[in-house]
């Protein structure tokens, strides 16, 4: 049975999602973009069946918001009332306690299903014409359903498979937000602290490849990433403190010259790599 999907934003993220689905012909897919050239590209490309505005909420049994986390949750609210009875909403947002803990309660009220999602994939360019069919392949699908119906979590379990995801992974927002502020948002940070010293314009024929390991996500879209900072301070704090203490010990050993206690910080440093 042919389920109607509808896209609401055809960035890199939105319109990969759209270039997935629409080579299975179980699918429908209607692109919702503020950019009518946008929409005009997918329709070209057959990435999109058509394309439409809030209006066409009602077609669709599943809608994918790829948005900014604040844009999602103001989208949501907007339009609760154009959602079909018992459809399937996920959004797409790199934190997830910000967006769930206003939309969950908000689709019980409105007769809709949420669950928040982050497809674990990306590159450091943006835009539909950065997208691709298969940028999901071999990548994690993160859910956080919360109290969701099963049938709603199986219906997106499928459509994550569908787009090239290997695995489906839930957990709790919380948790979610825990652990991406190390794995994502922690990276992101240290690399554009990293950019900003005087030497990384000198940095050619003096690099293996280290400078461009840690410095290849500075290349930041900072509207987005400043909104998925400031919504999960706390947690990407604690990181940040955490990072400063580990590299102050490392200093503090070299200003004291301590080879020995130098040696066991960089050893139990590798110690954990070896063991992951």
């Amino acid at each position: 049975m042919q389920k109607t999907v509808a896209i609401v934003g055809l960035g890199l993220i939105g319109g990969s999602y759209a270039k997935a689905l629409a080579r299975h012909p179980h699918y429908k897919i209607i692109g919702i973009d503020k950019d009518p050239e946008i929409i005009r590209m997918a329709i070209s490309d057959k990435a999109i069946s058509q394309g439409g505005d809030a209006s066409s909420l009602p077609l669709a049994d599943i809608v994918l918001l790829a948005l900014y986390p604040q844009a999602t949750i103001d989208y949501i609210k907007e339009n609760g009332d154009k959602f079909k009875k018992g459809a399937i909403v996920c959004d797409l947002c790199g934190v997830k306690s910000a967006v769930c803990e206003e939309i969950i309660p908000f689709s019980k009220e409105k007769g809709f299903a949420f669950i928040g999602a982050h497809p674990m994939a990306g590159k450091e360019v943006s835009g539909y014409q950065n997208s691709e069919a298969t940028l999901f392949q071999n990548s994690s699908f993160i859910i956080t359903p919360q109290d969701a119906p099963h049938e709603a979590i199986d219906t997106l379990t499928k459509l994550a498979f569908d787009a090239g995801f290997c695995q489906v992974v839930q957990t709790t927002p919380h948790d979610h937000d825990k652990r991406i502020a190390f794995t994502s948002q922690l990276p992101h940070a240290i690399a554009c602290a990293y950019v900003k010293s005087p030497r990384s314009r000198q940095y050619k024929g003096f690099s293996a490849g280290s400078f461009k390991d840690v410095s290849r996500v500075a290349l930041i879209n900072e509207k987005l990433w400043s909104e998925l900072f400031l919504m999960n301070s706390n947690k990407l704090s604690d990181e940040i403190d955490l990072l400063i203490k580990h590299l102050s010990e490392i200093r503090d050993a070299m200003d004291r010259g301590d080879k020995e206690s130098l040696e066991k910080l960089l050893a139990d440093s590798r110690k954990i790599m070896e063991e992951l």
